[in-house]
């Protein structure tokens, strides 16, 4: 049995889809960040970095996993599904997969903070990151020009770009220029899997998917007291 540290970010995402993927058995343990729970003493026995998401695996003695990236491998080294097993395609995989952990990630991150969640706008850094996600979001539209998916079969380097660019409207961003990311966006939507993975664990009227909701200003301003609190770093 996998349990499931999560909350309902993309980097939570990746988890529960790739665990939704490969139909290993799981139970989910729901984080509340707004609370401070990932920085409790408990949950630092198993992240000690107060991040989520996190795995433990009982079938391993308790292995414990933090990281999304890490957790992504692991699970598909597990069930030996979705990170290919000859080194060409096996080695594109993971670095489409550093591709999102090093860029797509922590740009979009930056951007949010920015455009979505800091009271005082400060425009150059608004554009600078926004600007960054935009080059990466056409890096990913060139190379899927002619990809179906980002190396060889659906791997575990889509769950991870795909679980952060779906969420292109939260950061302020439009992706009409990019038409070979809106299909492989709305490819990979369409899963079942993937489908199921993003409502892990539920959030009520929010979605980042879809920018402004009912609950976002809430999300955002509760986003914000962390920010300006430190408590999204201590």
């Amino acid at each position: 049995m996998i349990e499931l540290y999560t909350a309902a970010t993309p980097n939570g995402w990746k988890a529960s889809v790739m665990l939704e993927e490969t139909g290993l058995p799981y139970d989910v343990h729901a984080i509340d960040l707004m609370k401070g729970e990932q920085k409790s003493a408990a949950y630092l026995r198993i992240n000690p970095n107060g991040r989520i998401p996190a795995i433990v695996d009982t079938e391993e003695n308790g292995l414990t996993i933090f990281e999304s990236g890490a957790i992504l491998v692991y699970l598909a080294e597990k069930t030996g599904r979705f990170l290919a097993t000859d080194k060409a395609t096996r080695i594109h995989q993971l670095q489409w997969l550093m591709f999102q952990m090093g860029g797509i990630g922590p740009m979009m991150g930056q951007a949010n903070v920015f455009y979505r969640y800091l009271p005082e706008k400060i425009p150059i850094a608004i554009s600078r990151y926004q600007g960054e996600v935009l080059r990466l979001f056409g890096v990913l539209d060139g190379h899927l020009r002619d990809n179906e998916y980002l190396a060889g079969d659906y791997s575990i380097a889509d769950i991870a770009n795909w679980t952060w660019s779906r969420t292109y409207l939260w950061s302020g961003l439009e992706v009409d220029a990019f038409p070979n990311l809106q299909r492989w966006l709305t490819l990979i939507e369409k899963r079942p899997a993937v489908q199921r993975g993003v409502s892990i664990p539920s959030r009520e009227n929010f979605d980042m998917s879809v920018g402004a909701t009912d609950g976002a200003e809430s999300f955002a301003e509760q986003a914000r007291g962390m920010i300006e609190t430190g408590r999204d770093r201590s």
